[in-house]
């Protein structure tokens, strides 16, 4: 019986632990988390999601109330056109969250940041060239291209020196999403260095329809495997989504995969970046409660804890603070559906929007509880203390978990 730790993951001629953690945001995947990782052989992702809001939590920088107060008077306008990023302020943000993380690392893994395309920002191509290039330039390991097509993210990243030298890589959930990045980044002669699979359990945003169901992670996974030695191509191929065990893993492994992408188990990780009071939400989780919806205003179904504080909630859009899934005319979905209860009950106080969430305010404050298909079993993982909450894990704990773990078995932390 094999275990992951008989398999590594090939980078060229670096080779880690094939144990991959996604990178989920709002600063969920922590710098403290992604260091663990990389510590312990393995790749560890931070998130650049909402980075001048992270900043100012971390290092104390003002980018947030400096841009609050900069457009204070449109607070109480619909209108959200005019509000915009200050370009040097998000790339300050990455070098400084990146470089921070980098200067700290140990071990013999790598770090890698998760960049998403749908943080149009009111100025989708600058602001992600922006994000892309700080994080070349502030010495990350790698990129992982996620939350979107990014047909046109190699080319904004071209003239950077380290374009060739960083692991450049895409997640998708299909082999057409995976040709068409191809037939886009042909011209450039860069491939990606690897290839995250993210099937239809994954937390968070989802690359397909309401009909998520009807589709299998393994299957995408050997149709991707198939086309890409069809194409004579030696990428790694990553799969994600649903992998709960170590045991999990080595099937994806056995099937020619280069290693795998988890994140469910760490979201109750000492190091993750969800409160103590949070985390005992998704312990407490069940089955019923995993719930895909369309309340995102990316347009993406996203899985949710159903009790999530953020559905229904119907609070005052605050772009002038955040603003970061303004499309390239200022316009969110979010604030149209607020827009509209607010016109259908123009006496009440408080409203409910049911349709659609405000994204970076809830993420911000941890009310909106992405989560993975399999949240409901991590209770399973743990003890349950006398007082019915449960006891968090250390990421070192998880992590070895899945390297060593046989037999679908998960072991338990040390009792406190």
């Amino acid at each position: 019986m094999k275990s992951v730790d008989d398999f590594r993951l090939s980078f060229g001629k670096q080779q880690v632990v094939p144990i991959m953690i996604g990178g989920m945001g709002v600063d969920i995947s922590t710098a403290e988390l992604a260091l663990e990782a990389a510590r312990l052989g393995g790749v560890g992702h931070i998130s650049d999601a909402m980075l001048p809001t992270v900043t100012d939590r971390r290092y104390k920088t003002k980018f947030v109330s400096e841009k609050q107060k900069q457009y204070k008077l449109n607070i109480e306008i619909a209108d959200k056109s005019i509000v915009q990023f200050d370009l040097e302020q998000v790339a300050e943000s990455t070098r400084l969250h990146v470089s921070k993380t980098m200067e700290a690392k140990r071990g013999e893994g790598m770090i890698f940041v998760n960049c998403m395309e749908k943080l149009t920002m009111n100025l989708p191509r600058e602001t992600l060239r922006v994000r892309l290039n700080g994080a070349l330039d502030a010495g990350i390991d790698g990129i992982t291209l996620s939350a979107g097509l990014h047909l046109g993210s190699f080319e904004l990243m071209k003239d950077n020196r380290r374009f060739r030298d960083a692991k450049l890589g895409i997640i998708v959930s299909s082999v057409r999403a995976l040709q068409l990045f191809m037939r886009k980044t042909a011209k450039l002669d860069r491939l990606p260095d690897f290839i995250v699979v993210e099937g239809p359990l994954a937390g968070g945003h989802l690359g397909f329809g309401l009909d998520w169901a009807e589709y299998d992670l393994m299957t995408i996974t050997k149709e991707v495997l198939a086309h890409l030695q069809s194409e004579h191509l030696n990428i790694p191929v990553i799969a994600a989504g649903g992998i709960f065990t170590g045991s999990d893993a080595v099937s994806f492994m056995e099937a020619g995969c280069g290693g795998v992408q988890v994140a469910t188990r760490f979201t109750v990780a000492k190091e993750c970046g969800i409160p103590e009071k949070v985390r005992q939400e998704y312990f407490k989780a069940t089955e019923e409660q995993m719930e895909v919806n369309t309340t995102s205003p990316t347009g993406y179904p996203m899985r949710m804890i159903s009790t999530s504080p953020s559905i229904g909630a119907g609070i005052r859009p605050n772009c002038e603070a955040y603003g970061y899934l303004l499309d390239a005319t200022g316009n969110c979905q979010y604030i149209e559906a607020y827009n509209a209860e607010v016109a259908r009950n123009p006496d009440v106080k408080k409203i409910s929007v049911m349709e659609k969430t405000c994204l970076c305010t809830h993420m911000r404050n941890y009310d909106c509880w992405t989560c993975g298909h399999y949240t409901y079993r991590l209770k399973d993982t743990t003890h349950k203390r006398a007082d019915g909450t449960y006891q968090s894990l250390s990421a070192e704990h998880i992590f070895k978990d899945y390297q060593f773990s046989i037999d679908d078995k998960i072991a338990l932390p040390e009792k406190e």
